[in-house]
């Protein structure tokens, strides 16, 4: 994505955001594009769930709403795929590890069925599938309630159980990164249990790709400065790159030489 396009999309979501909702022809006015520019804008922004479309304009996403996880699947797809095979190569054998719920998070497990002797607790099903072939692989299912659209398990006993281990890592998705690096998501429940992982690893891997930058749910799990390492797939905004280095937070974006 170029600057331009990047800009002109962080300047529509701002004004969606501001406003509530916007029409297409006040945002073409706006931006001094054209109205099939914004509705072009406006569709790839919707389908990577950062904003509703509307007939005739955008408006924000309403705080509980997340895109489903069907769609969260194939989204970004490569990009996921490429980070996880980063954050796996940074996972030695033998070592012991959360891993919670998220696409991304499942994307890191694919990459880590050729590692030997893991020991993994998580509270996401489709992980505990993924490791199944894994070479000595010891895996932990939390307990609570499974949500059947998406594998995850959630509710007290998840987070509760969780408490009761300690781990080498904590492998952790997000659904949103504020401006200030505040780490947020959409569930109360996914939170209590990410915030269950992040107390209880010794080192804390988040990851996450670009979109996550320009969503804002309302629920707060937390700051980037409480991880250790930060795996995406695009430079991050000044502002937080700001952040990651002011508390040494490991930066590794896939595609560049950049290890920060």
């Amino acid at each position: 994505m170029s600057n331009a396009l990047e800009r002109r999309r962080r300047h529509i979501l701002q004004l969606v955001n501001q406003h509530g909702y916007v029409a297409s022809e006040e945002l073409a006015r706006e931006l001094g594009v054209t109205v099939q520019t914004v509705r072009r804008d406006v569709n790839i922004m919707a389908g990577q769930g950062l904003l509703a479309r509307h007939h005739g304009g955008a408006s924000t996403l309403s705080p509980a709403e997340n895109i489903a996880y069907s769609d969260r699947q194939i989204l970004h797809l490569q990009e996921k795929e490429a980070i996880g095979r980063d954050a796996a190569s940074a996972i030695p054998d033998g070592a012991s590890l959360f891993i919670n719920i998220g696409t991304t998070t499942e994307a890191f497990a694919r990459s880590l069925r050729t590692h030997r002797a893991l020991r993994v607790i998580t509270n996401n099903i489709h992980v505990a599938t993924l490791l199944a072939p894994a070479p000595q692989c010891s895996l932990i299912i939390t307990g609570g309630s499974v949500r059947l659209r998406d594998g995850g398990i959630v509710g007290p006993a998840a987070a509760a159980m969780i408490e009761q281990y300690r781990a080498d890592f904590g492998v952790i998705g997000i659904s949103g990164i504020d401006a200030d690096g505040t780490l947020l998501d959409f569930d109360a429940d996914e939170i209590n249990a990410a915030q269950a992982i992040m107390r209880n690893a010794r080192t804390v891997f988040l990851l996450a790709d670009h979109t996550k930058f320009l969503r804002r749910p309302m629920a707060r799990v937390g700051h980037i400065s409480q991880v250790n390492a930060f795996f995406t797939d695009q430079a991050p905004p000044p502002g937080i790159r700001a952040i990651l280095r002011e508390h040494d937070v490991q930066l590794h974006v896939i595609g560049t030489q950049e290890c920060s």
